[in-house]
């Protein structure tokens, strides 16, 4: 069927399901939803009294993406992540979670959209009393989970992680890179598809640290998990700009370098500076920048 004005053809339902077989209207409908950030700011203000936090910031994070958010303390990388929990409100603009408008949702209205959302805290955030098993099956726990399939799960995470062997220890038990990576497979159980990274890698040792970058890496190529990695070391960025998760034929999980066969689509970073983006873009523009505030904080000055 043509249209007169445009001598093109235009798709009817009926056209569409005999070009199309079942399969591809799934990956055509699929594709409608990846379409649509996992996290967008539209034009987000904030201040506390007279000191502005976040002043016009506008981003989008896609389906299986991480957005690396560098800044300097006070720079307003937290806040982006207690905006996306509801636990602050913009004093203007707009915040979207999978295309749901929640700027002015109740605290009723986010409990439901936390449950998409998984977070890592920077010091891991344990229960101090409780053991790692307890950590990970907490919010289980609270939600009746029958306790066989809540084993089950912390199980899962927990190899995830690689701390089956942690499992009835005590937080007190555990080094520091330990405790944040139960932390992380807290933050995973129920399979969320947002997981937000609150300098994760704080106060680590730079091995330990990359083990954690490693997990967010495979969280994003092997899981398609959308994440916020807020943090202000620059070897973070290189190991989340630079390496691809894969499973090799023995079942294996192993990290490829970013290269002439492999080039990273899915890791952007954005520089806050006093509330501002400075920069939005890939790790190799990043280096390349003039700015000299860019320079200096690359430089860890």
């Amino acid at each position: 069927m043509l249209s007169p004005q445009t001598e093109e053809p235009i798709l009817t339902e009926e056209i569409i399901e005999e070009e199309l077989e079942p399969t591809d209207l799934e990956e055509a409908v699929d594709n409608v939803e990846r379409a649509v950030p996992a996290i967008e700011f539209r034009d987000v203000y904030l201040a506390f009294d007279d000191k502005i936090i976040l002043d016009g910031v506008s981003f989008t994070v896609r389906r299986g993406e991480t957005k690396v958010i560098l800044g300097r303390s006070g720079g307003g990388k937290s806040t982006t992540i207690r905006l996306i929990l509801g636990l602050l409100k913009p004093d203007a603009g707009q915040i979207l979670i999978d295309g749901e408008d929640i700027t002015d949702y109740s605290e009723v209205e986010m409990m439901e959209v936390r449950k998409k959302i998984g977070m890592v805290f920077q010091e891991g955030a344990l229960f101090d009393s409780l053991s790692v098993y307890d950590n990970v099956a907490y919010r289980l726990h609270e939600q009746r989970v029958d306790e066989e399939e809540v084993e089950k799960e912390v199980r899962r995470m927990l190899k995830f992680v690689d701390l089956e062997d942690a499992i009835d220890k005590m937080p007190a038990e555990l080094s520091g890179g330990m405790r944040r990576r139960v932390g992380i497979a807290r933050a995973l159980v129920g399979d969320p598809q947002i997981v937000m990274f609150d300098e994760p890698t704080a106060g680590l040792d730079p091995p330990t640290a990359r083990t954690i970058c490693e997990l967010a890496i495979k969280l994003r190529d092997l899981e398609d998990v959308s994440s916020i990695f807020v943090t202000h070391e620059m070897k973070n960025v290189e190991y989340l700009s630079s390496e691809h998760a894969t499973v090799n034929e023995e079942g294996e999980v192993v990290f490829e370098m970013e290269g002439e066969e492999l080039c990273l689509i899915n890791t952007e970073i954005i520089m806050l500076r006093e509330g501002k983006i400075i920069f939005s873009g890939k790790d190799e523009e990043l280096l390349a920048s003039k700015n000299p505030y860019i320079q200096k904080f690359m430089r860890g000055k």
